[in-house]
């Protein structure tokens, strides 16, 4: 495994060894004692995935102290345009975006620290995305921003949102707790 450093503090690209065979593919996703030795230390508290199809965008989302998280997020099947926003207003890089293609078969995870809002655009049908948080889901600190009001181009003129997404806050009009 290598960690790969981005601009943003705290943010990094995990680079997983794939072994391929006959067979097929395996990744390694998370081992605790290779993690650790590359400087980030986590317990993980819960792990969920999703399934898309192409050209849904779920996002931006967050949860809000202190029951915010660091969140893993590796594509188990097809691929995604992988988006997040950094919402830390002593930040540097506060209201910048960051993106990366991640793709099933090249085995990386996108670290993601608190004060992130993360979302993704779908490129293939029935892709899954697998997530992995250092805090468990608190319904009083979900929250997310509305994945249009932030400056990203995310390709695409008609995308598929939930309701949910589509209703939330404008990133000009959120008011972040994040330092």
């Amino acid at each position: 495994m290598e960690k790969i450093e981005t601009e943003f503090v705290g943010l990094y690209i995990i680079q997983h060894e794939v072994f391929t065979d006959e067979r097929g593919l395996f990744i390694k996703t998370y081992n605790k004692s290779i993690y650790k030795k590359l400087g980030i230390e986590l317990e993980i508290k819960e792990r969920y995935f999703s399934f898309s199809q192409k050209d849904v965008i779920r996002g931006m989302h967050f949860q809000t102290p202190p029951f915010d998280h660091l969140k893993l997020v590796t594509v188990i099947q097809g691929s995604i345009l992988d988006v997040v926003l950094d919402i830390r207003k002593e930040s540097k890089t506060y209201g910048q975006c960051f993106s990366i293609t991640l793709k099933a078969e090249e085995g990386k995870t996108m670290c993601i620290p608190k004060g992130f809002a993360h979302g993704f655009r779908s490129l293939e049908n029935n892709t899954i995305v697998e997530y992995n948080q250092t805090t468990e889901y608190a319904p009083n600190n979900d929250t997310g921003i509305k994945y249009s009001s932030i400056s990203f181009n995310w390709g695409i003129k008609d995308p598929i949102i939930s309701e949910r997404d589509n209703s939330l806050i404008f990133f000009e009009d959120y008011k972040t707790p994040f330092k």
